[in-house]
C-alpha cells in the first residue's frame, strides 16, 4: 500500500509540473531512387494540472490509509 501511494504521489507531482509533451514522428513524403524526403510531425499531448493535483491527493490518502492499517 505504501509503495502504491508513493508512486501515485510522485506521478501527480510530475503531472503537475510537466503539463504535456510532444511525440515526434517521421513521415516519408517522397522516395524516388536515391532521393528521399522525410517530414517530422510533432503531435502535442497535454493534460490539465488539475489531474496532477487529484493524483497528489489520492497518493496522500493511500499513504494515510496504509499507515492506519499498520
Amino acid at each position: 500500500m505504501k509503495t502504491l501511494g508513493i508512486v501515485v504521489l510522485a506521478l501527480g507531482i510530475i503531472m503537475t509540473v510537466f503539463t504535456g509533451f510532444n511525440i515526434v514522428t517521421k513521415k516519408k513524403v517522397v522516395d524516388i531512387g536515391p532521393l528521399e524526403v522525410n517530414k517530422e510531425e510533432k503531435t502535442p499531448v497535454y493534460w490539465s494540472p488539475i489531474t496532477g493535483g487529484v493524483l497528489i491527493v489520492a497518493g496522500v490518502l493511500i499513504l494515510v490509509a496504509g499507515q492506519r492499517k499498520s
